[in-house]
């Protein structure tokens, strides 16, 4: 039998939608019920906001708030712009994308390619922040005769468009099997379109399951940053007031599965080398949860789970060995398949245990962080603890539950010079750290070796600050590494 004739368009924008499901049979592997993916990279733009993107141009048209000539302007984290690129230069639009500066350098190249303008902007700064890309991107749509601010965050459109496709294809693939649908949350519209849909045409039988990072808000996190792009939801510790998309709608989520940054990018690894998926970390995120739910069902269930992106936007990141490793997430003679099956049968064994630095950490005790609000005595205090007397900076004003996040680091400060300045009168106890708040401490994962730590230390440097899963977990002196 012949397959089914491809279909044929007369532009990409009539492409927009109509993903595969696939089933991860080597992941899944033992499991009693399915797990099939949703391949959203499958689409024109390489992710699911294709679908949102094509939603919320039309329905601004319709609403007449984007004429032709206009500009189309938003803040995304890539995926979002890139498909506004592709529908707004298709139909006659300047696009203009802030991006998050933490994003991978990729996604600001894709966008490029399809001629969109990118400004880079920050967002670990308080939401308050005028320079916050939350607020760069309404600055430029203000300013910009016709200009279109999107918002995917707030947009009806968004959701609509998962509640219009996205929901529908998966319920017409399984031949409504399904039983239980996982996805990430960003911005909130795809879980909640697609959750919603398939909960109504269901009559409530379908679970939906939102995998998020450990320390996102949105699973009861601390809010502190995270390693897994587009997904989440960070909270600066000095943003006064917390806000969530409007998008995003939690009763349509019935469980939340969190999980760490670790096991979210192991699994996007194992993905690709197992599966022969090449998805972006987000998509790692929901494949580890869709497994914990697969793991305590039977054959009547079908998991689905939604990929959102490509792994070609994080060649340098997530599918990079020097990246994983540079960030403490991969260890040396730890294989990738040993670590998963502790991470999801729940073993301890430490059998196998890389070494890198971990012998020179044993014995120093969790890292001593001064905060960037310490005033000059206060962080003296903390500093007797530190080892060979130097601390990271970092902005949090509280320990936070999971840790300090590399992310957080701003700076450091050492014993000798807060001593000098307040020998020679230039600090006083009650001071604000100021201008006595050092560079940072160069970063090693603490997979990598010693010569590498060397390395990064140069020769100046008094120590360097070692990270296990993108955080601090202790300092290792001068001392410590050239004797």
């Amino acid at each position: 039998m012949l397959p089914a004739k491809p279909p044929v368009h007369e532009s990409v924008l009539d492409a927009i939608g109509g993903t595969p499901l696939i089933r991860l049979a080597a992941l899944g592997a033992g499991l009693a019920a399915p797990v099939y993916a949703k391949v959203e990279f499958l689409g024109i733009g390489g992710s699911v906001k294709d679908r949102a993107a094509l939603a919320m141009v039309l329905a601004a048209e319709r609403d007449g708030l984007l004429r032709p000539g206009g500009t189309i302007v938003e803040a995304t984290s890539g995926n979002t712009g890139i498909g506004l690129a592709i529908v707004g230069r298709q139909r006659g639009y300047r696009v203009i994308a802030g991006v998050a500066d933490k994003a991978s350098a990729e996604k600001s190249d894709i966008l490029r390619a399809y001629g969109a303008e990118v400004v880079l902007a920050p967002t670990v700064v308080p939401m308050e922040d005028p320079s916050h890309l939350y607020h760069v991107v309404r600055r430029l749509a203000e300013e910009i005769p016709g200009a279109w601010l999107a918002d995917q965050y707030d947009n009806p459109a968004n959701p609509d468009a998962h509640i219009r496709t996205t929901g529908p294809e998966i319920w017409d693939q399984t031949g409504g099997r399904v039983t239980h649908f996982v996805a990430g949350v960003g911005t909130g519209g795809t879980i909640t379109g697609t959750g919603e849909y398939l909960k109504e045409v269901s009559g409530g039988a379908v679970t939906v399951v939102g995998a998020d990072p450990e320390s996102s808000i949105y699973g009861g996190g601390d809010g502190s940053p995270y390693f897994v792009e587009s997904i989440g939801h960070f909270v600066h510790p000095d943003t006064v007031e917390d806000r969530w998309p409007e998008s995003y709608r939690k009763e349509v989520v019935d469980v939340m599965e969190q999980i760490p940054d670790r096991e979210s990018l192991v699994t996007t690894r194992r993905l690709a080398r197992e599966e022969g998926i090449l998805a972006g970390p987000s998509s790692g995120t929901a494949v580890a949860a869709a497994l914990r739910v697969a793991r305590e069902l039977g054959p009547d269930d079908l998991v689905v789970v939604l990929l959102p992106d490509s792994g070609r936007s994080y060649l340098s990141k997530v599918h990079s060995d020097a990246w994983m490793r540079q960030w403490g997430f991969l260890e040396e003679s730890q294989d990738e398949a040993s670590q998963a099956r502790r991470q999801g049968r729940g073993q301890e064994s430490q059998e196998g245990e890389p070494q890198g630095l971990r012998p020179l950490l044993d014995g120093a005790g969790p890292v001593v962080a001064v905060h960037a609000d310490a005033t000059v005595g206060g962080a003296l205090e903390t500093l007797d603890g530190a080892p060979g007397g130097v601390a990271p900076v970092v902005l949090a004003r509280a320990a936070r539950p999971y840790g300090v996040s590399a992310i957080e680091v701003v700076g450091s400060v050492s014993r000798d010079a807060l001593v000098a300045a307040l020998a020679d009168g230039s600090a006083k106890p009650a001071a604000a750290l100021g201008a006595l708040v050092g560079p940072a401490l160069p970063t090693v994962g603490v997979g990598q070796s010693v010569a590498e730590a060397r390395a990064a230390l140069g020769a100046t440097h008094p120590g360097v600050l070692v990270l296990v899963d993108g955080r601090a977990v202790g300092v290792l002196p001068r001392t410590a590494l050239v004797g």
